[in-house]
């Protein structure tokens, strides 16, 4: 077998494998290499003695200073041979980190509970990102080894043993990656050659497009693929892409949307890229035949704080310019609240425009909720611990009846209980010290005291973190996640409520209602703490699903405080409610 290393700057590179070292010979373009036998190595370079783990390991069984063990991707057992994938359009994704997902906070253990999802009625299952980090817990976000899988989650072949039971199911899987920073402890990709080019907010950044970049590029470039290739994943959600720093002619992003589109012709599946993205703007969901990127969709950030906003009042810091009247519906309606306009939070100018009569809903992704809008709350306190059941259910509809693509949060289905905080447990304890000091620090400038504060080295933040899986089943709860199946299983019955064209969606907001039109349905959402009655423009009709006691007369519909209904009027080509709405009633 052979090891190879790309290290275009060192003059002598060692491999050491099973404790015994073994020259390296140069190649071509910086990459050197040794035929040897063995299974865990790692390198030395020049006169060093620090042995460094593969940049490009699968396999880190002692964790991220430790040696790499070679893995072999051919021995394991694959039994989805039939999988034909998951497209986005008319999908539902399910957010979740495995660490909180379950109490043991491994993957074989997420393995137990995705028949909840199934019921649910997801269709695409995004993983928190699983790279090698340093610690035991942890976001993922710190990830220093990219291409292997977190040990205390089960390792590489956990990993394949859960996407494999997930396309049992008729699940896809989407893994969040990172690739605009290296966390602050082993990332040692800087000792091997001109990986790095300056700092962002969250640490070292790539260098993507300085002298040595082109192998940097393949870096990434190979790693995505590796996930998709060889883990059989379907689809990546690239963390923070306005941190990815090119000036290249061809943007990273449409490189890596290039080979994603070429490998997925191969493997006979859609192979899907979501970015999150800061810039608002669609450029990355445009196809590169129209001069965009060529991605399928990108996270919709400005609807989750009108969301946001519009059910909780909340107005400080960013969510500010979201309390604008009129402001949810003109999102819902444009798909980004900043396209061109002033944005008091960054002091300038943000965004551009949607052309909305050529880019379909489903590219934009809605969501109540995600990991980042509750873990980067001060106490990671879940939208249910302040807003009420009505109105959560109101925000739900809207979600769903949205002609984006919806998108939730372990745990939002029945309203968990559980917070989800910002933790970590780096070994390190000057660097554990700073990150906790610097969290308190970073909210006590917003008022919280230093006590309120969740320690996020202590290991008790990450139990709270995670689900409590019995209260799905208890008084509240039960009913929350009645909502929220019904709510699919609408959408999956009536295919207007999953029609993604922009330019067919209209929307109004007239004080606390909110009323969408989707073909022959409405949603009408009453936001407000008292009665309304609203004008409906349809000569008769049925409610299919509503979250209170309402009532329609003549053209109208009557609502109570904080509840939605949604009705279908007569004279459409269906004239009868289906057993899929009737069963959805409640």
């Amino acid at each position: 077998m052979t090891f190879s290393v790309w290290a275009p700057k060192a003059e002598r590179v060692r491999v050491r494998v099973d404790g015994v070292e073994h020259a390296m010979a140069a190649g071509a373009e910086g990459w050197w290499s040794a035929a040897v036998d063995g299974t865990d190595y790692a390198f030395l370079l020049d006169d060093s003695d620090d042995a460094l783990p593969d940049p490009r390991s699968v396999w880190q069984p002692d964790g991220v200073h430790g040696p790499s063990r070679r893995y072999d991707h051919s021995a394991f057992g694959w039994t989805d041979g039939g999988w034909t994938g998951r497209a986005l359009p008319g999908g539902v994704v399910y957010e979740l980190h495995i660490g909180t997902f379950t109490p043991e906070g491994t993957l074989d253990s997420a393995i137990g509970k995705l028949d909840h999802l199934v019921d649910l009625g997801v269709t695409l299952v995004e993983v928190l990102p699983v790279n090698s980090f340093d610690g035991t817990a942890g976001w993922g976000y710190d990830g220093v080894l990219w291409g292997a899988v977190h040990e205390p989650y089960g390792g590489p072949d956990a990993f394949k043993r859960f996407v494999d039971a997930c396309h049992a199911k008729g699940l896809g899987v989407l893994l969040d990656v990172v690739y605009n920073h290296l966390g602050p402890s082993g990332a040692y990709l800087d000792r091997f050659g001109p990986y790095f080019a300056g700092q962002n907010d969250w640490g070292p950044g790539l260098n993507l497009d300085g002298s040595g970049s082109d192998e940097v590029r393949r870096y990434v470039v190979d790693n995505a693929l590796g996930w998709l290739r060889d883990f059989h994943v379907d689809g990546l959600r690239l963390d923070a892409v306005h941190a990815l720093l090119d000036r290249r002619a061809t943007h990273l992003l449409e490189e890596l949307a290039v080979e994603v589109d070429a490998l997925s012709a191969g493997v006979g599946r859609p192979l899907t890229l979501i970015a999150e993205s800061d810039l608002n703007d669609a450029k990355l969901v445009t196809a590169r035949e129209g001069g965009g990127y060529g991605l399928q969709a990108q996270w919709s950030d400005d609807l989750h704080h009108c969301l946001h906003v519009a059910l909780t009042g909340e107005t400080h810091g960013y969510y500010a310019d979201f309390a604008e009247p009129g402001a949810l519906a003109r999102t819902l309606r444009e798909v980004f609240f900043h396209a061109g306009t002033w944005s008091s939070f960054r002091g300038r100018t943000h965004g551009r425009p949607v052309d909305t009569r050529v880019l379909p809903g489903y590219r934009f992704l809605a969501y109540l909720q995600n990991h980042d809008q509750i873990g980067n709350r001060a106490t990671g306190d879940r939208m249910s611990a302040t807003v009420s059941p009505g109105l959560l259910a109101c925000g739900a509809a809207i979600v769903f009846c949205s002609p984006f693509t919806p998108m939730i949060f372990m745990g939002e289905e029945w309203a968990a209980s559980t917070p989800w905080q910002f933790f970590a447990s780096f070994p390190d304890p000057e660097l554990a010290n700073a990150v906790r000091t610097g969290r308190r620090r970073e909210f006590g400038a917003h008022g919280w005291g230093e006590a309120e504060v969740p320690d996020p080295m202590d290991p008790a933040t990450v139990e709270r973190s995670k689900l409590l899986w019995a209260e799905a089943d208890e008084p509240g709860h039960r009913d929350v996640l009645d909502l929220y199946r019904s709510l699919i299983a609408l959408r999956r019955a009536h295919p207007e409520l999953a029609d993604p064209r922009l330019d067919e969606f209209s929307v109004e907001q007239m004080g606390t209602v909110l009323l969408l039109r989707r073909g022959d349905l409405r949603l009408v959402c009453n936001l407000g703490a008292t009665a309304v009655t609203q004008s409906l423009d349809v000569a008769s009709g049925w409610v299919l699903l509503a979250s209170g006691d309402v009532a329609l007369v003549d053209q109208a519909i009557r609502l109570p405080a904080e509840s939605f209904a949604v009705v279908q009027a007569t004279g459409s080509s269906s004239n009868q409610p289906t057993s899929a709405s009737r069963s959805a009633r409640s």
